[in-house]
């Protein structure tokens, strides 16, 4: 890898689920319904994104299915954290950033399965936090009942006891993930044959978390991974989700300028309404007095380029009929031309986000469009970096991660036996 820099540059990645954003994307000529649930599939996408240089792509995922499924939507997604595992030693630069929820799963298994993916794709793993307050995921594990959340409130911005006590279980998963990281020194591996060392066990170390909802005393079972603290990101409708954000996260993506329902509290904001949102939810959560770096703010776009054989628009309009409702989601749905979509990045950027997130209607056709046409358009423009092999963190421009962190929350620090 390059030398680690801290110079934070204009990012731009990509979301993948299925067959594209639209749910009608898997009737494309050139979809592959057939294939949605293979790993060539995957492969063959993410070659796309690795080749384009892309800086990162994040997967989609969710405990349960739409209720009720649809008999002509897709259905189904495969694991984001074990697709990423799989496609991660057959690329070579792009991030990669499974979605992994932090309700109903163990935060041990969470952060040592990240940090296997961080290994395999030699320091290019990420982590989109996700919470997961659907009554069908509670039922799947049957662990625990879903909270009783109000959507009017949480549509509206409005503090709801369910919601919140979802993200402060989620910043504790986060909290219980960085210690474990940081479990193992930089140095704790001798591998020295001759003298019969391969750990210096001084150098392990008992993680003695003890917090409202967990207790953990590790340390991780796998050793100090490329990045030492992978990039957690979380998406974020409303202000108190940008409070948990600035608590335990690196990377906030927000949806400005959609008019649908779907955004929550961010329907209708600006992108500068939202970037100063966030920076108010920093200054309110003391980021900076902990001595921890701004967030990154990105900004999510669905994309539908114009094709010499029809307009986005028009695709857009199409695959509306086929489905049989007109298409909305929490993100601005953007059609037109790649200078047209960059036109619209660079003011974005004008207005204070870090980054992009771009979520193809279509998949493999927009994904393709994006890698051939408007990457080097933004390119030209100085609001995507030249290809290269760089960690994530390198990326997003985020700090080297310390060669030994903090260790305990509410006990002295132990040595492992």
């Amino acid at each position: 890898m390059s030398p680690i820099t801290t110079a934070a540059g204009f990012t731009v990645g990509v979301e993948l689920d299925g067959a594209g954003s639209h749910p009608a994307a898997w009737r494309e000529p050139d979809a592959r319904p057939d294939a949605l649930f293979s790993a060539g599939y995957w492969t063959e996408l993410l070659r796309i994104a690795d080749d384009a240089g892309l800086d990162y792509a994040t997967f989609a995922d969710a405990l349960s299915l739409p209720a009720p499924p649809r008999a002509d939507r897709v259905a189904g997604r495969l694991d984001a954290l074990l697709t990423a595992s799989w496609v991660a030693p057959r690329t070579t630069g792009i991030g990669l950033i499974p979605t992994v929820t932090t309700t109903h799963t163990e935060p041990f298994h969470v952060a040592t399965s990240l940090q296997t993916l961080d290994h395999i794709s030699e320091g290019r793993g990420g982590w989109q936090l996700r919470v997961s307050a659907e009554p069908e995921a509670a039922a799947a594990f049957g662990r625990r009942t879903a909270p009783d959340i109000d959507a009017r409130r949480v549509g509206a911005g409005e503090s709801d006891p369910g919601l919140d006590e979802l993200l402060a279980e989620a910043a504790e998963v986060a909290e219980v993930a960085r210690l474990l990281w940081a479990s193992w020194d930089a140095d704790a591996e001798i591998r020295d044959a001759e003298t019969g060392r391969f750990l210096d066990r001084d150098r392990v170390h008992h993680v003695r978390y003890a917090g409202e909802r967990f207790s953990v005393a590790g340390p991780s079972i796998v050793p100090r991974s490329p990045q030492g603290q992978l990039p957690i990101t979380v998406l974020s409708h409303s202000p108190r989700v940008h409070e948990l954000a600035a608590d335990a996260a690196d990377v906030v993506f927000i949806t400005p300028e959609s008019a649908s329902a779907r955004a929550g509290a961010s329907r209708g904001r600006t992108a500068a309404e939202l970037v100063a949102q966030v920076r108010e939810a920093e200054t309110a959560r003391e980021r900076a007095a902990s001595g921890r770096a701004p967030l990154r703010i990105v900004a999510d776009l669905i994309v539908a380029l114009d094709a010499p054989e029809e307009t986005g628009a028009a695709r857009l309009a199409r695959l509306d009929a086929a489905d049989g409702e007109v298409y909305e989601s929490d993100a601005r749905i953007a059609s037109g031309t790649a200078a047209e979509l960059a036109e619209l990045i660079a003011a974005w950027r004008d207005a204070g986000v870090d980054g992009v997130r771009l979520r193809p209607l279509t998949l493999p056709g927009d994904l393709t469009a994006i890698a051939d046409e408007l990457l080097p358009l933004l390119r030209e423009r100085g609001l995507a970096p030249a290809p290269g092999r760089r960690s994530l963190r390198e990326r997003f421009g985020l700090a080297p991660a310390p060669l030994r962190g903090p260790l305990t929350r509410t006990a002295p620090e132990e040595n492992a036996a």
